[in-house]
């Protein structure tokens, strides 16, 4: 029997553009795709038809050979051949122009079907106080779980998936070019080698559905800014029970009001009173675990001096050790003195030795008495 001329197959002028030719292929294949015609033969044998008509037509150079030669130039090895799922003209053909054509039809390319579910991302923020000590943390995630209603199987109760028809349960497909031969996955079942023909009611066949799931997130002592913890199984579920993915929660630690994170460091500002600074004295500092801490100053302490107290810092992951805690002088000016207070000032302002009781700012405003007397010269 006489093929059928491919124009004609696909209802087009022999000078149709390629943008007509692609136009009436996509009208003509979601009208005889085999989803749309579960267990139609002839539906299927059209779709195979225009198919390969549409992959001959839509190549410049075959498209020349064949309105040169007509099929005589595709037939003894020369190129694509009508026939079962084996051949170039419905497995190569079909597996590129359903991929071009139906990506978005379908929800995606048809050889993710039975992909691994994906992982997420979760963002959850701890205390300096939490990433010291360790946590636990209970996170709502919005996510893909298994179907209860199909047990993850996508199909009906009381039915199950049938082996595909196209790739006769094997999953692939082979097409042949000449003296080529490629195996592909199969674009009906996307390699599964099954089909659901009584789809879940509950999840439309995914053999998943959209729900928040609660877990529980341990966060161990000394975690950092932007930690990862994974949790294995925890994302999105794969389809029709396929492994499932990953979540990987994402620690960010919050400021803190009054310790600085410095690796396993902490530091701490403290303000100390003049008199306290000038005479010496002791304070009393809380410390990252809660508990408090003396520190000694000594007499003529300077802003910007720091105390080391050894092991009072921040826990360090997986390790028993702690770093160090800083605690760094910040001398305050006294404020809104009364009369006595001013007078005692300028007593022992005219009492001291500045050489010896303030030697940084004599020693500072000798040298810029030099350098004005340098630029007079």
């Amino acid at each position: 029997m006489a093929k059928q001329d491919f124009y004609e197959m696909l209802g087009v002028a022999r000078g149709a553009s390629a943008d007509d030719l692609k136009k009436a292929y996509r009208k003509l294949a979601m009208q005889y795709h085999p989803d749309r015609n579960p267990g139609d033969k002839a539906a299927e044998h059209k779709f195979k038809e225009i198919s390969e008509a549409y992959d001959i037509l839509k190549d410049d150079q075959k498209r020349a050979a064949y309105d040169r030669f007509g099929h005589a130039a595709f037939e003894n090895g020369g190129g694509p051949r009508a026939g079962g799922a084996g051949d170039f003209g419905f497995a190569s053909g079909f597996a590129d122009i359903f991929d071009e054509m139906f990506g978005d039809f379908v929800g995606g390319r048809r050889g993710q079907t039975n992909a691994r579910g994906s992982d997420l991302r979760y963002n959850l923020e701890v205390s300096l106080e939490e990433a010291f000590k360790g946590s636990t943390a209970q996170i709502r995630v919005p996510t893909s779980v298994s179907c209860d209603h199909c047990k993850g199987s996508g199909s009906e109760a009381g039915s199950r998936p049938v082996s595909c028809s196209t790739c006769a349960g094997a999953g692939k497909v082979r097409a042949q070019q000449g003296f080529f031969t490629i195996e592909r996955t199969c674009p009906s079942c996307g390699g599964a080698g099954r089909v659901i023909e009584n789809p879940c009611k509950q999840c439309g066949g995914q053999g998943r559905v959209r729900r928040e799931k609660t877990l529980q997130v341990n966060i161990p002592a000394g975690v950092e800014d932007g930690t990862r913890i994974r949790l294995a199984g925890e994302g999105e579920a794969g389809l029709r029970g396929s492994a499932p993915g990953d979540l990987y929660i994402f620690l960010s630690v919050t400021p803190h009001r009054l310790f600085q994170r410095d690796g396993a460091n902490v530091h701490c500002r403290v303000p100390i009173p003049m008199t306290t600074a000038a005479l010496g004295g002791q304070l009393e500092v809380p410390t990252i675990d809660g508990t408090r801490a003396r520190v000694t100053v000594p007499p003529g302490t300077q802003s910007g001096h720091q105390f080391r107290l050894k092991g009072k810092g921040m826990s360090v992951l997986r390790s028993p050790v702690r770093g160090d805690m800083y605690i760094e002088a910040v001398i305050e000016t006294p404020v809104s003195l009364n009369k006595r207070q001013q007078e005692l000032l300028r007593e022992f302002e005219r009492a001291g030795d500045k050489d010896k009781t303030s030697p940084e700012s004599e020693g500072f405003f000798a040298r810029v008495k030099e350098f004005w007397e340098d630029l007079r010269d």
